[in-house]
């Protein structure tokens, strides 16, 4: 099989990803062999190739948004069979005996694996994973399609859950990338009312299109209180923006790996029972039901395909953001 493998980080203006031939790899008990039709491309995929997210071994293959078909499986696997099309998410592992595991909260778990980073992920014709954390997926959307919702769909389904959103109330999303488009679509299929708030008039203009009932800067005020708030811009100023908007009982999720910082703030923009919480990986709950809501809503994406041996050039895109959509790896 062909894998594109980290050896070494590195800008990826070096191209740090390396070609590689590989034995087509054989299940272990509870494991299966996935053949992927596709992969889609995250930031985290570029931080770990670029050293920003300290690699845990190399070499490792990155990617984490996997849909294929199981082509193999080891002795032990019940959840699947030899040629179903599953998805494959960032959680890879859990220890499942933890309190958090035994709570639903395994996104908790201390001795949690991730796809791509622990293990070898979807940067490849195939893949090995545990069939515990292999997911359904369903026939009818393309892998193109798919793919893209297998970490910005359900980390933005986990923040919607994590700030409590109930159908009908006012949401405000701060920053407009994937993850958020995707969110917008699902608050909407739940009868909210949406607000955006970005500095780009494109993402002003994409929110409107999906649905947003207004739109505008970080610092511009929402025309009404917010009921929940959820922030994507990696910036402790917007997450405070955010918090100012929402009203008395309102809930700020913070949907971002890692701020700049959180600026001193006055307690008067927590006082009245606001709450500000964050969001940390998602459970194997979020993402079966994100793939359910995928053809119940249905969710749209917008993938822009490269071949797998283009890895490193769909990273570079990513980072320059000339690419407009969600890359997707495709091993033809």
């Amino acid at each position: 099989m062909r894998a594109m493998t980290l050896e070494r980080c590195g800008p990826i203006a070096t191209a740090p990803l390396v070609g590689q031939d590989r034995p087509d790899p054989t299940p272990g008990p509870g494991e299966v062999v996935i053949e992927v039709a596709a992969c889609a491309v995250c930031r985290t995929d570029l931080q770990l190739v670029e050293g920003d997210l300290a690699p845990v071994s190399l070499p490792i293959v990155p990617g984490h948004q996997v849909i294929g078909r199981v082509r193999s499986a080891g002795d032990g696997v019940t959840s699947v069979r030899v040629g179903d099309r599953v998805g494959v998410a960032w959680l890879a592992g859990s220890c499942g005996r933890c309190r958090f595991c035994t709570s639903d909260r395994e996104n908790l778990c201390d001795a949690s694996r991730f796809t791509g980073w622990h293990r070898d992920g979807g940067f490849a014709e195939l893949m090995v994973a545990d069939h515990r954390f292999v997911h359904p997926a369903p026939e009818a959307a393309g892998a193109l399609a798919l793919a893209p919702l297998l970490c910005g769909g359900a980390i933005g389904l986990r923040s919607l859950r994590v700030a409590g959103v109930r159908p009908g109330e006012r949401i405000g999303l701060y920053g407009f990338g994937s993850s958020a488009s995707l969110v917008i679509q699902i608050a909407r299929h739940w009868g909210c009312e949406v607000v955006v708030a970005t500095r780009s008039p494109a993402e002003q203009a994409r929110a409107r299109g999906l649905g947003a009932t207004w739109t505008g800067a970080y610092d511009d005020e929402p025309p009404f209180p917010l009921d929940r708030a959820i922030t994507f811009a990696p910036s402790g100023d917007v997450v405070l923006a955010a918090l100012r908007a929402v009203d008395r009982g309102g809930v700020v999720a913070v949907n971002a790996i890692r701020l700049d910082r959180i600026p001193s703030f006055s307690y008067e923009d927590l006082w009245w029972e606001r709450t500000l919480r964050s969001v940390a990986n998602v459970t194997r709950a979020d993402v079966h039901d994100l793939l359910e809501l995928a053809t119940a809503v249905p969710l749209v994406t917008a993938a822009r395909r490269y071949p797998l041996a283009a890895a490193n050039t769909a990273l570079s895109d990513l980072r320059n953001g000339t690419i407009g959509a969600t890359a997707v790896l495709t091993p033809d």
